[in-house]
């Protein structure tokens, strides 16, 4: 049995089409392969923004640390927890100013963790979560995937990089995009959402 994470970020709530369809993922391939689902909602739960303390807690000894060190490493911890105990990452963001949500980059700040989720070798960085199937979820009101705003997705792109510095890099990406474009547009990204969901959770099955 496979143990899945669903990470969502939406500030918009049950609105969110990056949320919904992230869930879905979640849930239908929990529905097709069984096992556990843990639900991380960081809109509804924020992960506070990295300080000094995460910072120099993180590389000091366990016995050295300050207890606000304490503390803002055991948040980090649970999140490192949480994503090496997942065989299946669901990942939910929702494009806001060209970027992600600033949940979801405080959530990368945390876990993105020298010496625990990645590592340095002699050809450089290696990501130390290896093994894990990652299916990322980006929505946004215009169409990045390409076109002439295509060089302005500094969410999609820069996920993808986050993900693979730590060693995910078995990544399936589902768009939903060009939603400010008018109803049709909105039916047809859903439909195309749709479309796609249903092959990976087939493939996945």
């Amino acid at each position: 049995m496979s143990h899945i994470l669903l990470v969502t970020s939406s500030p918009r709530g049950a609105e969110s089409l990056s949320s919904r369809f992230a869930t879905d993922i979640a849930e239908g391939i929990q529905s097709r392969l069984g096992g556990s689902l843990t639900v991380r909602d960081l809109t509804v739960n924020p992960p506070p923004h990295i300080t000094s303390a995460y910072i120099e807690g993180r590389t000091a000894s366990p016995d050295d640390r300050t207890p606000e060190q304490v503390e803002a490493v055991k948040v980090a911890q649970h999140f490192v927890d949480e994503l090496k105990a997942a065989d299946v990452i669901v990942l939910g963001s929702g494009m806001i100013n060209f970027g992600l949500p600033t949940q979801l980059k405080a959530w990368f700040d945390h876990v993105t963790w020298p010496r625990v989720t990645f590592g340095y070798g002699d050809t450089g960085p290696k990501g130390l979560l290896t093994g894990k199937k990652v299916y990322l979820v980006t929505a946004s009101g215009g169409v990045f995937s390409e076109g002439a705003w295509a060089p302005f997705d500094f969410q999609t792109n820069y996920l993808l990089h986050l993900l693979g510095f730590i060693g995910l890099t078995d990544v399936e990406v589902v768009r939903v995009e060009g939603t400010v474009l008018g109803p049709d547009a909105v039916n047809a990204a859903i439909a195309d959402a749709e479309t796609t969901i249903a092959a990976l959770l087939t493939k996945a099955a």
